[in-house]
């Protein structure tokens, strides 16, 4: 094999890699029947991550949690995305302050 395409293929495996490591950094919640799907979400201690919460429901929900410091009103049928982080280790919990005895849920930081 030619230097030209044993560099091209490390390149290219750097690429994928990377790839990988970047969709890492996005998560989704859904709400659904006024319930989060799902209701703990693991993502990496230290880093900035986007949270998309898509509205599965025909009524707005509020995501709302104090420790992440979010508070997002979601229309029926809507989505909205947030950062949060880097955080550290630990547990937050999030609420749908509308619906908050099912609409409940945790992300776990590792």
């Amino acid at each position: 094999m030619s230097l030209f395409r044993i560099a091209a293929a490390a390149a290219l495996s750097s690429f994928f890699f990377v790839g990988a490591a970047a969709a890492q950094d996005a998560y989704v919640l859904t709400i659904k029947d006024h319930k989060f799907e799902p209701a703990q979400l693991e993502i990496p201690a230290g880093q900035e991550v986007t949270i998309t919460v898509k509205n599965a429901d025909g009524t707005p929900e509020e995501f709302e949690s104090e420790t992440l410091d979010v508070e997002e009103v979601i229309g029926g049928g809507q989505e909205a995305s947030f950062k949060i982080g880097p955080l550290e280790a630990g547990t937050y919990e999030f609420v749908g302050e509308f619906n908050e005895d099912t609409a409940k849920g945790v992300v776990v930081v590792k």
